[in-house]
This record gives structure tokens, C-alpha cells and sequence, in this order.
């Protein structure tokens, strides 16, 4: 199959045919007076075409950047269009901001290859840096977002994973964006299903955990000394809070945080004269009262840790589920044995490094959660209506969060679904227990997904719109369940 090569004008000339053919068919839509089926169809339809164009928008703004690069002095395209820079000259013409024009030049730089380009190599062809990003971008398969997210993952890791493992890890990232089935993604949970940017971003959290280990859980002493708690100038009526947390602190404060507001209560504050103590700098709680040489940021971080550690171990701390604000840590067994890995806790896309795991196999007021290979569960089941926090613990390690593909609700939201339904005698094991967050339980009998148990562990199927084949999926489980080592190319189970 050929390709004719087009001319500029020849170009222009039909992107401004797709124009008036796009004009004519919105003129006179009013999209409240569509029904529901056709509301989804145009929503559906304009995207398809809005990605098709990002995708000329990406590749037009690396070549025009390339062009405009100052160093090409008055053969610049910027110097000859009057411009002072690439940037004047791109948002010149497109109108779009600054930032938007920096967007499309940097991500059009790195997968189609002109980013590495020279002033001596223009006209001539370079190597696709990203080419199934490249190719789905084009084709309008892929969102600038997704793509966005994939690329970045993937430079991250660039530099220390194997090349092979890093095409492994673009193709199944992009298909996972796309809703395409690809061999490092057939059999996996939601595979066929296109999940939005933001699921996106945790699957690559995921390929960087699998990967690059160390990469992905830095060490501990790289990321304490830049955990810091800070106050910006009063602002209507607030002071902003402005620092950076480790994940093992983001899951503390998630507990918490979720808890309260579940709720509906007051959180329980330091007394009177601990609360002097601490604002004159005499008391750190949960840390002994010695000399060092931590900043007053890392201090307060400190001090934020362990007022939330305090808070997770009181008793009348309130209660959510059923449970304490319990952190859950998860790790593989083999990881744990082999002590190269990372661990996850719900709730939190970044993982965490196996020395902070070890430490919270150690400490109090920490569910210890181990998942052996095949994601084994103790049973714990009982003859009852509502299941017990310790079959709930079982079920989170077992499920991760809502078993429905792109549903983001973590496991401390959840609540319990009697698959085989509990009034026509289901019983209430973890074998017939799935998690669900409130909005899919609550329509699981109307939205169209449906739920099997195979093996002890929960099979979707989704509604016809978003999956047309009707296929019975495995639900995605904890992302302990794979070991760090193992690629999920690897462990699908068919």
C-alpha cells in the first residue's frame, strides 16, 4: 500500500473541507434535546475526531518548534515570521497559551524524534523515539493526556530498564489507553476496555514498580530529607498548605482523612499543654526530644506523622466499615523473601520501598497484609449477614479497591457485595464477596455489569456499551499479586 505525498496547499486545502464537513453536522445540534444514547454517541464522536487532530496538532507543533529554534539564527523560522522566539511564534498562530504551545513541543519532540534533531537534519527522517505512542496519536487513537502520562513513564525509566522491557511496557500501556488487546495485555483484567488518562497513570506506576524497583520506591534516605510541611502568606481567609509527602505518609493521612469524613466527626486534637510544647518547639510527638539538625518543615512533617499514627491507634478514633483506620501494606511474599520489591498501600498510586515496608511489619497500629503469588487468602468466613473486618481485610487484599474496571474508589470505601445475593442464601464468605464502592453496588442490579466468582476470585462482564463482545474479564486484584520482578505479560491467567 502507498501513501501519496501531499502539498502544503493540497493539505490545507482538506483540513478546511474536514472543517466545513465538522461545521455542517454541529449547525443546529442542540444537544439537550438529544437523548441519552445519542448524547453519548455525538460526545463519543467529536472526541474520536478531536484526538485525530491533537495528533496533527503534536506532530505540526515538534516540526514548527524544530524550525523556530533560535540556534538556527536567521535561518529561524521564528527571525523570518518577526518573532522573538518559538514559543511568540507557534502561540502566535494557534492562539492556544504558552504552557499549551511548551505541551505539544516537548511531547511531539520526544515521540516522533525531532527533539534530538539538528538544524543540518531538517527535511531529512529520524528515528520515532515512542513509536506505538507515535502511531496512536496519529491514528487518533490515543488522547494527548494518555499520551502524555506514557510518555513520561516511560523517560523515566529509559535509562534503567532494558530496551525490550520498555517497548513491552509502551505497547501495553497504550493499549490499555486505546482498548485494544495486545499480547502483553490479552487475559488481563479490563483488557479490551480504554481506561482514562488518570487509570493510566496508576498502570504506569505499576510498569515502573514491575521494572525499576528502586527506581519506582526511591530509597528512604533520598526522600526524607525532602518531606516537608510548610505555611504560605494568608490568603481569603486561609493559609495554604504547601510541602511534599512520602506515599507511606500519604497512606497514614489518607486513613485518617477517610475515616473522619466518613464519619461525620471531630478529629480529637493534642491537649492544651502539648500543644504549647509543640508550638514552642519543646515537644515532637512520637519522637524522642533530642538534638538534630532537621529544618523546621521536616520538623513539622514529623509531627504531622505522628499525630495521624496517634489518631489511626486511638481507640475512639471512628470507626469506617466496620474497621479501624487500619494503613493497609501490602507486599508479595517473594518479594519479601527475596527483599527486592516494593510495597503498596491503598489508596496511594506510588509505591513504597521494601525497607519502609519491613519497618511497618514491626510497628504498631499497621495491618501487616502478605499475598502470596497467587494472590491466596486465609477463610475467614463465618454464617453472617455483614461480613466481619477481618473477612473485609481478606476481601481488600484479595480486590485492591471496586472491582469494576476504571472505578478509582479505594478499598476503605468499599463496601462488601454478596455475589450470589445473601436473601437467596449466599453466603457470607469471602469466596462469595467482592468489593464495590457505593455507587456500583447500588446499581449493580440496573448499570449492565455483572459479577461471577471463579476460583475465589471475582469475573466482570461488562454493559454492552462498554463492551460490545460481552466477555467474561477476571477483575483486576491487588497489585501485590504480582511480584516486582515478574512482568504482567507474564501472570495472566487464561
Amino acid at each position: 500500500m502507498f501513501t501519496t505525498m501531499k502539498s502544503g496547499p493540497e493539505v490545507v486545502a482538506l483540513l478546511q473541507q474536514a472543517s466545513d464537513l465538522i461545521g455542517d453536522a454541529l449547525d443546529g445540534v442542540h444537544f439537550t434535546l438529544l437523548d441519552d444514547d445519542a448524547a453519548l454517541s455525538v460526545m463519543g464522536a467529536l472526541e474520536a475526531v478531536g484526538r485525530r487532530v491533537d495528533g496533527g496538532r503534536i506532530w505540526s507543533a515538534a516540526d514548527v518548534g524544530m524550525r523556530a529554534e533560535a540556534s538556527r539564527g536567521h535561518d529561524s523560522l521564528a527571525w523570518k515570521s518577526g518573532c522573538r522566539t518559538k514559543y511568540e511564534l507557534i502561540t502566535g498562530i494557534t492562539r492556544v497559551s504558552a504552557s499549551e504551545a511548551k505541551r505539544r513541543m516537548r511531547l511531539g519532540g520526544i515521540v516522533t524524534g525531532t527533539a534530538a534533531a539538528t538544524s543540518g537534519l531538517l527535511g531529512q527522517s529520524v528515528t520515532v523515539r515512542h513509536p506505538a505512542v507515535a502511531e496512536a496519536l496519529t491514528a487518533g487513537n490515543l488522547g494527548v493526556d494518555a499520551a502524555d502520562v506514557i510518555v513520561a513513564a516511560l523517560e523515566q525509566m529509559s535509562s534503567r530498564v532494558a530496551p525490550d522491557d520498555l517497548d513491552r511496557a509502551e505497547r501495553a500501556l497504550v493499549a490499555s489507553a486505546t482498548g485494544a488487546i495486545t499480547p502483553e495485555t490479552e487475559g488481563l483484567p479490563g483488557a479490551g476496555i480504554a481506561f482514562p488518562a488518570d487509570l493510566i497513570r496508576a498502570q504506569a506506576h505499576e510498569w515502573g514498580a514491575i521494572l525499576d524497583p528502586d527506581g519506582a520506591a526511591p530509597s528512604d534516605e533520598r526522600t526524607a530529607a525532602t518531606s516537608t510541611v510548610g505555611f504560605g502568606l494568608l490568603k481569603n481567609g486561609l493559609y495554604p498548605l504547601r510541602g511534599g509527602v512520602t506515599p507511606e505518609l500519604r497512606g497514614v493521612m489518607n486513613g485518617v482523612f477517610a475515616t473522619f469524613i466518613s464519619a461525620h466527626a471531630t478529629p480529637a486534637f493534642p491537649s492544651a499543654e502539648d500543644q504549647a510544647r509543640m508550638e514552642a518547639g519543646e515537644l515532637i510527638p512520637g519522637a524522642e526530644e533530642i538534638c538534630d539538625d532537621r529544618t523546621g518543615g521536616e520538623k513539622c512533617a514529623d509531627i504531622l506523622r505522628a499525630v495521624f499514627d496517634k489518631t489511626a491507634r486511638d481507640p475512639k478514633t471512628p470507626r469506617m466499615g466496620g474497621a479501624a483506620p487500619t494503613v493497609m501494606v501490602h507486599v508479595n511474599a517473594r518479594d519479601l523473601k527475596n527483599g527486592r520489591g516494593v510495597g503498596w498501600i491503598d489508596g496511594v498510586d506510588a509505591p513504597i520501598s521494601l525497607k519502609v515496608v519491613q519497618e511497618r511489619l514491626c510497628a504498631g497500629g499497621y495491618q501487616q497484609v502478605i499475598i502470596g503469588d497467587n494472590g491466596q487468602v486465609l477463610h475467614l468466613g463465618e454464617k453472617e449477614r455483614f461480613f466481619s473486618p477481618a473477612q473485609r481485610r481478606a476481601i481488600a487484599a484479595r480486590d485492591g479497591g471496586c472491582v469494576i474496571p476504571g472505578c478509582t474508589i479505594a478499598a476503605a470505601w468499599c463496601e462488601v457485595h454478596h455475589v450470589f445475593p445473601w436473601k437467596f442464601n449466599g453466603p457470607t464468605n469471602i469466596d462469595n464477596g467482592c468489593l464495590l464502592c457505593w455507587y456500583h453496588h447500588h446499581t449493580i442490579d440496573t448499570s449492565g455489569w455483572q459479577i461471577k466468582m471463579v476460583g475465589g476470585r471475582p469475573w466482570i462482564r461488562g454493559p454492552v456499551l462498554f463492551d460490545p463482545g460481552q466477555t467474561w474479564r477476571p477483575a483486576a486484584t491487588h497489585r501485590a499479586n504480582t511480584p516486582s520482578t515478574d512482568p504482567p505479560w507474564g501472570t495472566a491467567k487464561h
